[in-house]
């Protein structure tokens, strides 16, 4: 069990990873683009694929594990804070903005800030998990 919480701490710091890199300087960069809408649809295409997408549902998989195996509060609470306010946040806040914005690029500047907002989230969120796996 310290195996698969040590492993999935790591998942959750870098998820945080990504998600603190996009909400520091990846948006207010593009937000300082011309066609910063375009960059973001862009990359919204380029995360859809192993690197991201494993490291994100692979990390949820084993926060899953973590939950059903866990002896602890602590890890429980990691396990799950990561799958709501992570995984959750994801796919039910950043994914439709996403989808927005692909539909309809004028959609920009409100695009920009909620989903920094929402991604802000996801960031405390795994962070949060992370620690709470490692203490547990």
């Amino acid at each position: 069990m310290e195996l698969l919480g040590t492993l999935t701490a790591v998942g959750c710091s870098l998820v945080g990873g990504v998600f603190f890199a996009f909400s520091g300087f990846v948006l207010p960069g593009l937000a300082r683009a011309p066609d910063g809408a375009g960059a973001m649809r862009a990359v919204n295409v380029a995360a859809v694929r192993p690197p991201l997408m494993v490291l994100l549902f692979g990390t949820a998989a084993a926060c899953v594990a973590v939950l059903v195996l866990g002896s602890g509060v602590p890890d429980r609470v990691g396990a799950a804070l990561y799958l709501v306010g992570t995984l959750g946040v994801t796919v039910a806040a950043n994914v439709p903005l996403n989808d927005a914005l692909e539909r309809d690029p004028a959609t920009w500047p409100r695009y920009l800030r909620l989903w920094t907002r929402w991604n802000t989230l996801r960031t405390v969120a795994a962070t949060g998990a992370a620690v709470l796996l490692l203490v547990a």
